[in-house]
């Protein structure tokens, strides 16, 4: 189930850096069985999507820290999962930044129907999400 249904989205991008951008996202799909065109391909359109195709031949020490987010992001949901967990997905970005990458990753939420749960500090972006919930001491203190 998880290989197959649900995305990964950490705070820390944890790319692999021997290799590229394109590359970091086939990765998953090659383990999923995906032929390597196939994934290739996908993998171009996702960083298309995320407005850093021009970056897919990089490696992630030659990517900002928002564009290695993106392409953790675009790595998370390569296989189209059912669910995205993200940690902190802007934690580790300047709030110019934070928000474009949110920005992405709402618009493919709403475009896959990808449902996510997402925690983060940040009030602003947990603002935008459609429904909250909002944790204290380990405790749910609203809904």
């Amino acid at each position: 189930i998880r290989r197959n249904d649900i995305g990964f989205v950490y705070q820390f991008h944890h790319l692999l850096p021997e290799f590229s951008a394109l590359e970091n996202i086939m990765l998953p799909q090659l383990v999923h069985g995906l032929p390597k065109a196939e994934a290739s391909e996908r993998a171009a359109q996702l960083l298309d999507y995320m407005q850093i195709g021009h970056r897919a031949n990089h490696r992630p020490s030659e990517l900002s820290g928002g564009e290695q987010q993106r392409v953790a992001i675009a790595r998370a949901v390569a296989n189209a999962p059912l669910v995205l967990l993200a940690d902190e997905p802007t934690g580790n970005l300047d709030p110019t930044t934070a928000g474009y990458v949110f920005d992405a990753l709402s618009a493919l939420m709403k475009q896959s129907g990808l449902a996510a749960l997402i925690a983060t500090h940040n009030h602003d972006l947990a603002a935008r999400m459609d429904r909250r919930v909002t944790l204290k001491d380990g405790k749910v203190v609203s809904l």
